[in-house]
């Protein structure tokens, strides 16, 4: 896992073409331009202008010279929340790997250590257990669900909405 770079739009759009169908299911409806270099190096200036703000933490999960996944953390928030939302993804080829587990506990470690935040969240479709499985096992707890929350695949899916606390550190005002 390391810091996405402008230079990951070709590998990131292979990856994306590969497992289009694999990810169909979890994620929002995609034009085609998603789908095509400019589109994913578009996608990354945005992400990469973020992260400079601090709104945004993506990484890649790299093998060689084709990228397996993604982890990013996005709507980070400062202030006295101190949180983000967890999102990622891994390739169809590394599912049931550990992959996911291994991404997610090192965003956790990097949230807690690096960006000093105290509290992460990250929601699954109801029906997606296996990344339900990977949250609980990162030590994440069910906090709710949102009905209704995204529209995939031509309905309005419940997600399970989950959160970790990273720390109890006092918040720091200077």
């Amino acid at each position: 896992m390391r810091p996405a770079v402008p230079e990951d739009a070709e590998a990131l759009c292979r990856a994306l073409v590969r497992n289009r169908e694999h990810l169909r299911p979890w994620d929002p409806p995609r034009d085609e331009d998603f789908f095509t270099v400019a589109g994913q190096r578009a996608r990354l200036h945005d992400q990469l202008v973020q992260a400079e703000a601090g709104r945004l933490a993506p990484w890649v999960l790299a093998s060689g010279d084709e990228i397996v996944g993604a982890v990013t953390l996005s709507n980070i928030v400062r202030l006295h929340v101190q949180s983000a939302n967890l999102g990622y993804w891994v390739d169809a080829t590394q599912a049931g790997r550990g992959l996911a587990s291994a991404a997610t506990l090192l965003a956790c470690r990097a949230a807690d250590t690096e960006l000093g935040l105290h509290r992460l969240e990250a929601g699954a479709a109801a029906a997606n257990t296996a990344s339900r499985r990977v949250l609980a096992k990162c030590g994440f707890e069910v906090i709710g669900t949102a009905r209704g929350l995204l529209f995939l695949e031509g309905a309005w899916h419940d997600h399970v909405l989950y959160q970790r606390l990273l720390n109890d550190r006092p918040l720091r005002t200077s």
